[in-house]
């Protein structure tokens, strides 16, 4: 195994040592040789929301609505078109439950 080499930093100019245990390291997770030095990584990965898959998860509060059932204000996990009705959980429900034949099926 090769020993620590020194990489310039691509972001910031200043040379950053590329030990032997990172470089097998990335060997191993057939990582390339990186072009920033470690504060500038954390920098650049932090800007794009923690690295990653890029998997970022729906927000975990609702959307304010009317209901179009009852018209009682209540939320809803998703952001209306606005071109169909909104229904708060018991009128969905209630819906749901009395729909007829001709809907069943369809998503």
């Amino acid at each position: 195994m090769a020993g620590d080499i020194q990489l310039t930093c691509s972001d910031c100019g200043q040379d950053f040592t590329f030990t032997a245990a990172d470089q097998a390291f990335f060997q191993e997770r057939g990582y390339s040789t990186p072009k920033r030095c470690k504060p500038c990584r954390m920098a650049k990965k932090s800007e794009q929301g923690g690295g990653g898959s890029g998997y970022r998860p729906a927000p975990s509060h609702g959307t304010p609505v009317i209901c179009s059932g009852c018209g009682q204000p209540t939320t809803v996990p998703f952001e209306p078109r606005g071109d169909r009705p909104v229904f708060c959980r018991d009128c969905y429900q209630a819906r749901k439950g009395s729909s007829s034949g001709a809907r069943s099926g369809r998503y």
